[in-house]
């Protein structure tokens, strides 16, 4: 195999177009294109670099008999602490792929749960206000069959989701060890997002701010009840829209900081994190049976939904003091 092809097979391999690689190179792309058709041969400097992006020996991209080993299985190594997992460049790239791909999936979850009791709201106010001929049994029925819809389609994409990320829920919660070249590489993209997440959750919390400023002037204008309701719908359909936008750019985000380990990533965070476990699956489910408890014995959806952003504020604060009682503990 010539360097041309190597450098194809490992510019793929890492998950990189021509453009990216010649980025991290300070190169153009034309130049990359140029050593990918054998059109041209990259100096000295640039072999090493290339070396060091693809972490492999100056001596398989130069010596053309020399072939790429088989892929190895993750590698562990022995510490102090006990064998930590060594993640390779292909399982780093695999990994902030999957989670490019699943963070649209999660934020469309969270979009039609926030959505779902929209239309049983709209037709609750019109069935009130006695338009369109709209009776409170029919309201109620398809109001209620698209709530169980789309949470049912919400639940589904999580349980998906969370199935074909199961087997990566390690690189969160546990210590481990990146090969040559990833932290690099990790690096290198999150720079390169970094405006990306900013415009998104900047975009994101004007429109959870925002929207809540129609419903204020139809009330100031003393519209009937049925327009009140619509504007209610207008809301949640705000929301869902903010929130989806900084849940998608947020996860993408997230998957740098697991495997730079930093954030809430790293190893004290970890550590922290898996003894809090079973308190964040018991607040959220409590959460959960609340709001759905309050909903339907209240039939007011139009106000319950002011639950999610309570127990989101509470779930920081409580989170903070407990990792830092968890803190002065072992202090003690």
């Amino acid at each position: 195999m010539i360097l041309a092809d190597k450098i194809i097979e490992e510019r793929k391999r890492n998950g990189w177009s021509q453009e990216e690689l010649a980025d991290q190179l300070g190169v153009s792309r034309q130049a990359v294109s140029k050593w990918e058709s054998a059109g041209s041969i990259p100096d000295l400097q640039k072999i090493i670099q290339l070396a060091e992006l693809f972490g492999v020996s100056t001596d398989y991209l130069l010596k053309d008999e020399m072939e790429p080993s088989e892929p190895s299985a993750p590698v562990t190594v022995s510490g102090e602490a006990g064998t930590i997992r060594r993640v390779s460049m292909e399982e780093a790239n695999e990994f902030l792929e999957r989670n490019r791909k699943g963070a649209p999936v999660i934020a469309n979850g969270v979009l039609l749960c926030i959505l779902s009791p929209a239309l049983l709201i709209v037709l609750s106010g019109l069935a009130d206000g006695h338009i369109g001929n709209i009776s409170e049994a029919l309201a109620a029925g398809l109001g209620l069959l698209a709530l169980f819809t789309m949470i049912a389609t919400a639940v589904f994409l999580f349980i998906t989701y969370g199935i074909r990320e199961s087997h990566e829920e390690h690189l969160k919660t546990e210590p481990f060890e990146t090969e040559y070249g990833v932290s690099g590489m990790v690096r290198e993209k999150k720079k390169a997002y970094e405006e990306t997440f900013i415009r998104g959750i900047a975009v994101g919390v004007v429109l959870c701010i925002a929207s809540v400023v129609p419903l204020i002037l139809a009330a100031l204008a003393e519209f009937p009840d049925y327009v009140i309701c619509i504007f209610v719908a207008l809301l949640l359909g705000m929301i869902a829209i903010g929130v989806n936008l900084i849940i998608r750019v947020s996860m993408v985000k997230e998957s740098y900081d697991v495997l730079l380990q930093e954030g809430e990533f790293t190893r004290v965070e970890k550590k922290a994190n898996r003894k809090l476990d079973p308190f964040y699956g018991a607040y959220w489910s409590i959460v959960t049976a609340i709001y759905l408890g309050w909903s339907f014995w209240s039939m007011r959806w139009d106000y319950t939904w002011i639950i999610w952003p309570v127990a989101g504020v509470l779930f920081g604060a409580v989170t903070a003091i407990l990792k830092g009682v968890m803190a002065s503990g072992q202090k003690d």
